[in-house]
């Protein structure tokens, strides 16, 4: 019986889904899930998202070969994000990066 995903998508279209890396702990990139690509994500057992700029389902992975196969998926209390751990292969990020967390931004530690 396929899982109601309705109750994660009752404030917006679209959910966060952190992706972090399942052996090491990385946070490798964060991206947007509407219902079809959360289904698609739950079906195959590996990461699909709905790219905002290009307005699409896209499987992450599939034409680079960087795929992300799934470990573990978590919500959080809220119902409005998604942790997901994943057995990265190759980059995670569009830069040829393994994280897309590299900027570092500098602030007051005062």
């Amino acid at each position: 019986m396929p899982m109601n995903l309705d109750k994660y998508f009752k404030k917006s279209e679209l959910i966060p889904a952190i992706i972090q890396e399942a052996s090491t702990g990385e946070v490798l990139m964060l991206a947007y899930m509407n219902k079809e690509s959360m289904q698609k994500t739950l079906e195959t057992g590996y990461t699909w998202f709905w790219s905002r700029s290009r307005q699409e389902l896209w499987n992450k992975g599939a034409t680079s070969g960087h795929i992300q196969k799934i470990v573990e998926i978590k919500g959080d209390c809220d119902d409005d994000t998604l942790l997901i751990k994943v057995e990265q292969t190759g980059a995670a990020c569009h830069t040829g990066s393994h994280s897309c967390f590299f900027n570092n931004i500098d602030f007051n530690k005062g």
